[in-house]
């Protein structure tokens, strides 16, 4: 496929600012994914170079997020061993049911997931203490999640956040936190299984990595600052934009 300067200017700017969105309250992927297809590929070149760019920007989010002390790393790193096996089940689940049926899910399950930002709440003001008790919701959140971004990815660090202020009690900044590395396990494990099927675009994916990474360090440094209720009413903006031009392409 040949990557035209229409390409680039559909998903780089949307890849930045989803990243930026995504490293403060997760969802980055309802901009990206839908940009993808946007700019002309099919779900699974979209999804492919979409994991490409963005498990760089989340490896840069998780980054700042662990030297800002706000990362609980236990629950992270149990979370995120799950992940994996999960991440690659989803991922192999998507490649069988085929763009068609994918594209089609997108349209509908994007407003979905949009609504949980909509209506996401911000958690207790203070963290309480993760125990061994824990655990066990830690690795069935890591597993249940990291087969739905395999499976389908957009809303996952949101899905992460939720889960984590409702069922551990984690506040929002330490659930934003916490869910990084999670979500970048599981991108590590899509990733891997999407590049060895070819569904990665790296003439866009790259360009689009280097715009990921700037927009995650930003949104890292925002949310420990500034909070996320403004950049999060921005991108529902933009996602409802993204989701009738996709139900419009799709009925087409």
């Amino acid at each position: 496929m040949i990557v035209t300067p229409k390409m680039y200017l559909i998903v780089l700017p949307l890849v930045f600012l989803a990243s930026a969105i995504d490293a403060i309250a997760g969802g980055g992927g309802l901009i990206t994914l839908p940009a993808y297809t946007l700019a002309g590929l099919n779900y699974d070149f979209a999804s492919g170079t979409n994991k490409f760019s963005s498990t760089f920007g989340t490896l840069t989010a998780t980054v700042r997020f662990y030297r800002s002390g706000k990362l609980l790393m236990v629950p992270a790193l149990i979370a995120a061993a799950l992940a994996l096996p999960g991440s690659w089940l989803g991922t192999r689940a998507a490649m069988a049911l085929g763009n068609k049926v994918m594209h089609g899910f997108m349209v509908f399950a994007i407003p979905v997931v949009g609504a949980l930002v909509a209506l996401k709440g911000d958690g207790p003001a203070a963290s309480r203490a993760v125990t061994r008790r824990d655990y066990p919701a830690c690795a069935a959140i890591g597993l249940a999640v990291g087969f739905y971004d395999g499976f389908f990815g957009p809303g996952t660090g949101t899905i992460l956040i939720l889960l984590f202020t409702t069922f551990l009690g984690m506040d929002m900044v330490a659930a934003s936190a916490t869910a990084k590395p999670v979500n970048l396990f599981s991108n590590i494990a899509s990733l891997v299984t999407r590049i060895a099927a070819g569904n990665v675009l790296f003439a866009l994916a790259v360009p689009a990595m280097c715009c990921s990474v700037a927009g995650g360090w930003l949104g890292a440094r925002l949310a420990l600052t500034r909070g996320a209720r403004f950049i999060r009413w921005v991108m529902l903006g933009v996602l409802a934009l993204l989701t009738l031009r996709l139900a419009l392409d799709w009925l087409a």
